[in-house]
């Protein structure tokens, strides 16, 4: 059976497919028609249903979860890796409502978690989420939410931190914080989900088992080429909630859904989110 696959460029996602797309374990007879996109991308991709298997932010599956269940396996969740507001001249936390931010896709986690913690904060422009850094050192806008590998490297750039986004719902919540999930569509027979999901963690197993073997290919596709940055971002990003979301994995997702629908901000979900 062939399936089309969508995952972005970032070190973590190409770190725990590659053995899948590159043939180095056993698919299980499953084959693959795969893309990389940004993540704002393949979440337009998934409100359209054109992808049977697909990353998206955990924002964006309130739109889709109509037709999607979420894997227990691929995630990316965790303590301390949550988007950051970042400014290249001072703003106060206070004045957010009156400044211009950037932001790195409508549907991502960045903006659903700013929108939760600074809802009255309505300026906000949609940017490629690499493009984000150079737009603050153009002053196209006053700040701007990152993510991925750029929360490695503002730093360097002249850019100051406002806000961890992560901070904010580890404070709220005593939970890790769900950025993004691996979804598969709901017309995929649940024999062939559940074998995807177990080919998957044996991808990242294979990955954590073997250092090198992905480098190429997570090298050729990152947008930050420096080593450290890649070693870095992976670390942060592919954890035990990578291989298995766990009760507390799935406790935060429901618990981002029921705060941001209790918010006014996302719909109700149906009573079945999770594939497994």
């Amino acid at each position: 059976m062939k399936l089309t696959l969508g995952f972005s460029p970032c070190p973590n996602d190409t770190y725990i497919f590659d053995a899948i797309v590159n043939g180095r374990i056993d698919t299980e007879g499953l084959e693959f028609d795969y893309f990389l996109a940004d993540v704002e991308e393949l979440n337009r991709k998934a409100f359209t249903s054109e992808v049977d298997i697909t990353k998206i932010s955990c924002h964006a599956y309130a739109y889709v979860a109509a037709d999607y269940l979420i894997l227990d396996t691929g995630g990316a969740l965790g303590f301390g890796n949550g988007p950051l507001l970042i400014c290249k001249n001072p703003v106060e936390p206070d004045k957010l409502k009156d400044v211009r931010i950037a932001i790195p896709g409508k549907y991502t986690t960045a903006n659903l978690l700013f929108s939760i913690a600074w809802p009255e904060a309505l300026n906000k422009t949609e940017y490629l989420f690499s493009d984000i850094e150079e737009v603050l050192l153009r002053e196209e806008a006053d700040a701007g939410l990152i993510i991925h590998e750029t929360r490695f490297t503002y730093q360097r750039k002249g850019l100051y931190k406002i806000a961890d986004m992560g901070e904010f719902w580890e404070k709220l919540t005593g939970l890790p914080i769900p950025l993004g999930s691996i979804v598969i569509h709901r017309r995929i027979p649940e024999d062939i989900a559940i074998k995807f999901n177990r080919i998957l963690r044996r991808s990242i197993e294979y990955a954590g088992e073997n250092a090198l073997a992905s480098y190429d290919f997570v090298a050729s596709n990152a947008r930050e080429m420096e080593s450290t940055v890649m070693n870095s971002h992976i670390e942060l990003f592919v954890n035990q909630f990578s291989i298995s979301l766990g009760t507390e994995g799935k406790r935060a997702i429901k618990e981002l859904f029921r705060i941001s629908h209790e918010k006014g901000i996302t719909p109700a979900l149906p009573g079945r989110i999770f594939l497994t």
